[in-house]
């Protein structure tokens, strides 16, 4: 359903309610100030750029998205890859390829993929997100010990070796700032939960700062004059190369808002006991990233520290949310040029801690209990991020984990031949009156029962095992009342079967056949190559039907057999597909 959760919770709103709104809605937007302005900073681009996000991106999410409560803005997600794009192909670049990803997200939820995003692979998202954390980390280093060096490089490996070059450049001023940083965001919560820790933080050190003098860098010493004033919108040059070039960073862009929006509005519905419509909160997510890079923001998403922030004070509707940004605006209008005094330790420590907390590093190590499929998930996504990319951390992530579910499909498929060995369980023999051992199957005739849906992870394994019939049966009978569903690679391996068992001389008999099997069947048009009098809804008609081959008289259904659902005519199964 796409209609933002604005338009309902508005109704029937009381002055109660706008006054925790309104308290949750500036404690939440003084909460973004230092994370909006160390993003940008991490990220490459100047401060005003993350307040500008922040502002735009978070009053649109608010006004337009599907969960009640949750607060857009950037990041510590996107500070990895739009630092690679910064680098690579410059602001420009970075605002096209956000503009192309809103148009991606806004896709997503006009398509109803809402729900199709949060199949992603655990641990894909957790061996990325960890990634990031170490990578935000490691980005900090220069600042949070002042190192004295004139550029710092992209790569992790080449950047710690400079760290280590450059260890004796030390400012201990810088790293005294910082430690008081991390000090008070980890103290204050004992004192005050009403106010914010890196606040506070941001405001004693930045004075510790001016009325000592301290020598460290501020943001205004790196970066200059801080913009205070409102961008005016601004549409980039766009042209077929740039957007080819552009395409994976997008797509990565746009991935990384719908993952993080969906999961931080999940976590938000666990605290407010609520339901967020995932559709309409990408369609939000996407319109706040076509519009923030128009007026000079970088992308932007659901942020889980800010919304958990907003519920716990009290926020319960979107006008929180957009209170949020209105009070960022008024704290850009009429303080921002102050933003210039802030030490970039300061924002450093602010930074340390965001990616302690992002890490999840609990979760990271008890995730190597896992099976060991998704240990190597989770430890390629994770170098991967840290030493090569993060969308090809993404796209080698998804592709591993999609063949591991394949192979593991694969395992829980079973393929056993049920004649002369008798194979059957014995609780199938006590239990199941359907059961091939309480059958009398006429010499001749081999039956093989496929067990889990047979697509083309189990092909290889079908033709091996049929490849291997022993004797040269004159019926084979291929019972699928396990098979829920069958694939083109499936249907193919039967299509060979059927080929060569008719070079010699033998009949395929299929038993048991589903719906969606036969659907299949008749598509790829092995129903009529085989004949309708060849498939069959139950083991004893297909035992019959063997017999009838033989040119041996039919047995009765055994009176204790369970009546087996028919088969449903190929006609009415392709007209209802």
């Amino acid at each position: 359903m796409l209609i933002p959760k604005f338009f309902t919770t508005i109704q029937g709103y009381s002055r109660d309610q706008f006054t925790r709104d309104l308290i949750a809605g500036v404690i939440v937007g003084i909460v973004a100030l230092p994370l909006a302005i160390a993003f940008a900073i991490a990220s490459g681009l100047p401060p005003e750029r993350g307040l500008y996000t922040a502002i735009v991106a978070g009053f649109l999410v608010s006004l337009l998205g599907g969960s009640r409560v949750q607060i857009g803005g950037p990041t510590g997600a996107f500070v990895v890859i739009v630092s690679g794009i910064v680098q690579q192909y410059g602001v420009d670049g970075l605002v096209v390829a956000t503009l192309m990803a809103g148009f991606i997200v806004i896709a997503f939820g006009v398509f109803r993929l809402g729900a199709a995003i949060k199949f992603i692979p655990y641990p894909v998202t957790i061996g990325f997100t960890s990634g990031i954390a170490l990578i935000i980390f490691s980005s900090q280093i220069r600042d949070l010990l002042g190192l004295d060096m004139a550029a710092v490089p992209s790569a992790f490996v080449p950047k710690w070796d400079a760290y280590v070059r450059a260890f004796d450049t030390v400012n201990p001023w810088a790293l005294a700032v910082a430690v008081a940083t991390l000090a008070i965001i980890v103290v204050w919560p004992r004192v005050s939960t009403r106010i914010p820790g890196p606040f506070v933080a941001l405001i004693v050190t930045t004075l510790l700062a001016q009325l000592l003098h301290l020598p460290v860098e501020t943001i205004g010493a790196r970066f200059g004059a801080i913009h205070a004033g409102v961008p005016h919108p601004s549409i980039p040059h766009l042209s077929l190369p740039i957007i080819r070039a552009l395409a994976g960073p997008a797509f990565t862009i746009a991935l990384l808002a719908s993952i993080e929006s969906l999961l931080s509005a999940v976590v938000a519905d666990g605290m407010i006991g609520g339901r967020h419509r995932s559709n309409m909160e990408l369609v939000a997510q996407g319109v706040a990233n076509v519009a923030s890079p128009l007026f000079g923001g970088m992308p932007a998403t659901g942020a889980i520290a800010r919304t958990a922030t907003n519920v716990k004070n009290g926020g319960r509707t979107p006008v929180a949310g957009m209170t949020h940004a209105v009070t960022l605006l008024l704290i850009t209008l009429f303080f921002g040029r102050w933003a210039a005094l802030i030490p970039l330790a300061t924002l450093a420590g602010v930074l340390v801690v965001v990616a302690f907390h992002m890490s999840e590093w609990r979760t990271f190590v008890s995730e190597f209990r896992a099976p060991k499929s998704d240990v190597a998930v989770l430890v390629t996504t994770f170098l991967l991020t840290v030493l090569v990319d993060l969308t090809v951390a993404i796209e080698v992530g998804m592709v591993l984990a999609a063949f591991l579910f394949m192979r593991r499909m694969a395992e829980v498929t079973n393929i056993s031949v049920l004649t002369h060995e008798f194979t059957d369980p014995v609780d199938d023999f006590e239990h199941d009156p359907n059961a091939v051992r309480r059958r009398e199957i006429p010499e001749g005739v081999q039956v093989y029962e496929i067990t889990g849906p047979f697509f083309f992870g189990a092909a290889e394994m079908f033709k091996d095992r049929v490849g291997r019939i022993a004797g040269k049966p004159r019926v084979l009978i291929i019972r699928l009342r396990h098979v829920p569903a069958i694939d083109s690679t499936g249907l193919h391996a039967l299509r060979e079967l059927i080929h060569r068992s008719r070079r010699e001389g033998m009949l395929v008999i299929l038993s048991d056949v589903h719906a969606q099997p036969v659907v299949a069947l008749e598509r790829a048009g092995l129903y009529d190559e085989l004949g309708e009098e060849n498939i069959h809804g139950n083991i004893d008609d297909a035992l019959n039907r063997a017999r009838q081959h033989l040119g041996l008289e039919p047995v009765q259904r055994p009176a204790d057999a369970t009546p087996t659902v028919a088969r449903e005519s190929k006609d009415s199964l392709t007209r209802r597909s």
